[in-house]
């Protein structure tokens, strides 16, 4: 299979990636297979995918969870070393294009306390988490694929109201 149609199959085909790269083959190898693992088991049980309810958590943790994903996916290729190639390409990609944005934009909000006095921003930023999470549950799906192991991103059932 080639990495263009591993993406399409996901819905992922907004990356930007070079025509070269997308043709070439997408075969994990089994050290893209721990690093996918680890990283997914830190998606999976984090608000990168969990929906953080209007009543519920506080904007800056939720902040602080996302943006704990750099050094987290640092570690993990650095523990993992050049043989998890696959799994480096797409990690690499989801920080710059997926995460980046929203963490450039929430930081400086952030920063200057922006969440304590204005409800509004706050909603903005849900809005823009809850956009956030379904790109990254999507994520998790993916490296629940590289990992080999079941997705358990479906396996709770909301509360009904």
């Amino acid at each position: 299979m080639k990495w263009r149609e591993w993406l399409d199959s996901w819905g992922m085909t907004s990356l930007k990636i070079k025509t070269p790269f997308l043709d070439a083959e997408w075969k994990p190898q089994e050290q893209d297979k721990v690093a996918a693992w680890q990283l997914y088991v830190e998606l999976l049980t984090r608000v990168t995918t969990q929906k953080l309810e209007l009543k519920e958590g506080d904007e800056y943790a939720a902040l602080s969870s996302v943006h704990q994903l750099f050094p987290l996916t640092r570690d993990i290729l650095r523990e993992n070393g050049r043989h998890c190639l696959e799994f480096t390409k797409i990690a690499v990609i989801v920080l710059n294009q997926i995460i980046r944005p929203f963490t450039a934009k929430w930081h400086p909000v952030a920063k200057r306390n922006g969440f304590d006095d204005s409800p509004e921003l706050c909603s903005d930023f849900r809005a823009d988490l809850d956009q956030l999470q379904q790109k990254l549950t999507i994520y998790s799906q993916m490296l629940s694929e590289m990992a080999g192991v079941e997705d358990l991103t479906n396996l709770e059932t909301p509360d009904e109201p």
